[in-house]
């Protein structure tokens, strides 16, 4: 099968949306089928082979976040012509209602369509004041898939529609074979030590970063082996200026890092902890830490408790609660037995994330995608600028 899939965020910054593209193409390469990726990046960026630039991408505020989108003439004539040369017998587009490349590739389709909708917005005032001309969008949506069961409440509620829901897939072979950083994680006993983790943007209200930072500095007072290690974007004097003087020594920042190296990292702490405050649609980094076989720790949302399997495979806590993070991170870090039954149900839980069998269900839904439009071309009405 000739599969084109278009990421709306630029390859320029690691996201979430950008890693779920990149791996359902590699499982899909790997299953045998031809694909190619169309996404927002700088001409001189390294790209996998199978990765095609939509331009230069702009800062655009989006659900709590910033995120890095292509639009506007130049956007729209390289859209149509990569979906010209590649004569796909499927258009993948993800979060098609965003103002970017996908949404541009929807306009300028002709065959089957399938959209993956990420987001998990329960009420949204772009979407209400926008459903007249996204209406047009998504009539030319052939089927729809949600990454969780709140992304796919926003189809029902907001956008007239259901979706077959799809979890992320993680590469679990990637992140379990992986070795740990040099020196980590250290020492962990009942009392002392133990080494905390978190990858993300420290910056971002809704990461929660600020409720780690202060069950850390709780617990660091008497653990006198407590270690924190951080990635993800942002300035080092920022992160550390965020803690007393006396315990930066034990925070460590490794910065922006490569796939591989997030691998090294999740294999490198006692426990991930995601404190996130909301605006959650799955929790990809929550399969990666499990792939790891690393214990997760984590806010008590919906998204979350749904991979953890209601904390079976993670241990939950009341969602803003620094206190009670505090509590939930002792009693694990002086509980290895704990840790290890966790650990053990989250291979469990984990396995029905891995991308192949993930991909093989995307695959489903492109072929009744197919049989669908039975072979028609969709009517072209909308007119951009070439």
């Amino acid at each position: 099968m000739r599969i084109g899939i278009v990421c709306p965020y630029s390859f320029d910054v690691p996201g979430g949306v950008q890693n779920h593209v990149m791996d359902l193409a590699e499982a899909l390469i790997g299953l045998g089928h031809e694909v190619s990726v169309l996404a927002p990046a700088d001409e001189d960026s390294p790209l996998p082979s199978y990765v095609v630039s939509a331009g230069r991408s702009v800062p655009l505020p989006y659900n709590g976040s910033v995120a890095r989108i292509a639009f506007g003439p130049v956007s729209t004539a390289r859209v149509r012509r990569w979906i010209t040369r590649g004569d796909f017998d499927v258009l993948h587009v993800h979060e098609p209602l965003t103002l970017s490349v996908s949404m541009l590739a929807v306009l300028s389709a002709r065959g089957p369509v399938v959209a993956t909708f990420h987001t998990a917005m329960t009420r949204s005032r772009v979407l209400s004041a926008a459903q007249g001309a996204l209406q047009i969008v998504l009539e030319r949506i052939t089927a729809r898939i949600a990454v969780s069961a709140l992304a796919r409440k926003v189809q029902v509620e907001h956008l007239d529609g259901g979706a077959v829901e799809i979890p992320n897939g993680v590469a679990v072979a990637k992140f379990a074979g992986m070795q740990p950083l040099p020196g980590w994680p250290g020492e962990c006993g009942p009392g002392t030590g133990g080494t905390l983790g978190f990858l993300g943007r420290f910056t971002e209200p809704r990461k929660g970063f600020p409720i780690l930072r202060d069950a850390f500095v709780e617990l660091a007072a008497r653990r006198p082996g407590l270690r924190l290690l951080v990635a993800g974007p942002g300035d080092p004097d920022d992160l550390f200026d965020r803690f007393p003087p006396e315990l930066r020594d034990r925070v460590t920042f490794l910065g922006l890092v490569p796939e591989a190296d997030k691998a090294r990292m999740l294999r490198s702490v006692h426990l991930y902890v995601a404190p996130n405050t909301g605006g959650e649609s799955f929790g990809m980094i929550l399969t990666e830490a499990l792939a790891a076989g690393t214990t997760v720790v984590a806010s008590d949302l919906d998204a979350f408790r749904r991979v953890l399997d209601n904390g079976r495979a993670g241990r939950l806590f009341r969602t803003g609660d620094a206190a009670a993070l505090a509590q939930t991170l002792t009693d694990l870090l002086d509980d290895p037995a704990a840790r290890a039954e966790l650990t053990a149900c989250g291979d469990q839980v984990v396995a029905n994330f891995d991308w192949p069998v993930v991909a093989r269900r995307v695959l489903e839904v492109y072929a009744a995608a197919i049989e669908a439009t039975d072979g028609r071309v969709i009517d072209q009405e909308w007119v951009g600028s070439d």
